[in-house]
């Protein structure tokens, strides 16, 4: 059902209350030990990002600021300026205990929202992994404002899983799983171990946190499951408190996990169906073939590009035929590319000056709306829009 130590591409996030004590000290011993668990699967070639909070508290404690840093929006901000670099120390030295690169990156809800800017966030974190770095993610709180921010780092971690194409998410959480009231205050609430329908599940959720210091809840999470859902990706919600919280969770198993469509169709069909089309390339046989078993769209196999649009815009590729065969999102503007169509990776750096992506359209953000052999010969005269 869910195996966390089977998942290669794992997103763990990890709230404020875990890592802080009530009088805003990090919980060493404990920290120690889920980074003891991350190093192990990492030593296995398990590819890790940790969404950390903790930076508000952090601050807030070092700046003598009351109300943990969150009496009004700019005293959040400035605990976090503080507390991020403090945060960002202390993964630092105790995943380089473990011979482990640890990389920050600070995100904003506008890196998710515009889908440039999620490119970019989506290939600085596939490099990362590809390095062997740990990312640790954070709301780049000292910007955020109440207006335009995830607002906790339940939803944050659900995005980046999306944009890092992750195969799983886990959720620890100062609660072990969902119910179907408040367990403090009802004492016939039923644990709820395994979720198929989250829409059926929403009147469970309380917006309280049980510590008072983060700003989620079980409403948050509940909708961390729905976006990472969207991305045919399971959740997880599991005890962060005790000792290792990973190692308990891949023995015992115990934590409502959210079940989740094919990653692929989700995805796919949201690609498919609901963006704005800006520009056409036309491809050879060779390179129709090649999308055709999962392969990514790369320049020399371009034979004519139609339209503007710039990185990160949603074209559609048609077969050498004329006819539609698939739509994805582009890696060049339509003035590079048009410049490198049909030249091969070597003449393409001279051309542009600089070294080319190693795709034009990568496969993770590409589907296929038709088979090569399916591709009629009248073609697709549907207009641009």
């Amino acid at each position: 059902m869910f195996a966390p130590d089977e998942a290669p591409r794992l997103v763990i996030k990890v709230g404020s209350a875990l890592l802080i004590d009530a009088d805003g000290h990090i919980r060493q011993s404990w920290l120690e030990a889920l980074v003891a668990d991350i190093a192990v699967r990492h030593r296995a070639g398990q590819q890790i990002i940790v969404v950390s909070s903790g930076s508000i508290a952090l601050g807030s404690r070092r700046l003598g600021l009351t109300k943990g840093g969150r009496r009004h929006l700019e005293d959040a901000q400035a605990s976090a300026a503080c507390g991020q670099i403090l945060l960002a120390g202390i993964w630092a030295g105790l995943l380089g205990a473990h011979d482990i690169i640890a990389a920050q990156m600070l995100l904003t809800l506008g890196d998710f929202e515009d889908r440039r800017r999620y490119l970019n966030a989506a290939a600085t974190l596939e490099r990362l992994l590809s390095l062997g770095a740990v990312p640790i993610l954070n709301e780049n709180d000292s910007v955020a404002t109440e207006e335009i921010r995830f607002g906790d780092n339940d939803r944050l971690a659900a995005r980046a899983a999306q944009a890092a194409q992750a195969s799983a998410l886990i959720l620890l959480s100062d609660i072990d799983g969902l119910y179907t009231a408040n367990p403090h205050a009802d004492p016939d609430a039923r644990f709820v171990p395994v979720v198929s329908d989250i829409a059926g599940v929403q009147h469970m959720a309380s917006a309280a946190s049980a510590s008072g210091m983060g700003s989620g809840g079980m409403v948050s999470k509940l909708e961390a499951a729905r976006i990472a859902h969207a991305a045919g990706m399971p959740v997880a919600i599991v005890a962060g408190a005790p000792l290792h919280p990973l190692n308990a969770f891949a023995e015992t198993g115990h934590g409502t996990v959210f079940l989740a469509p094919d990653a692929l169709t989700a995805r796919k069909a949201w690609l498919a169906g609901r963006m704005h089309v800006l520009g056409r390339l036309t491809v050879d046989a060779g390179a129709a073939s090649a999308l055709a078993a999962g392969k990514s769209l790369l320049a020399p196999g371009i034979r004519h590009v139609t339209g503007e649009f710039r990185r990160g815009d949603a074209v559609d590729v048609l077969g050498p035929d004329g006819a539609l065969l698939a739509r994805g999102l582009v890696g060049y503007d339509a003035a590079d590319l048009t410049r490198i169509a049909g030249k091969r990776r070597d003449a393409a750096a001279g051309i542009l000056g600089h070294a080319p992506r190693s795709a034009v359209i990568h496969r993770d953000h590409l589907v296929m709306l038709r088979a090569p052999a399916e591709a009629g010969q009248a073609g697709d005269t549907r207009p641009i829009c």
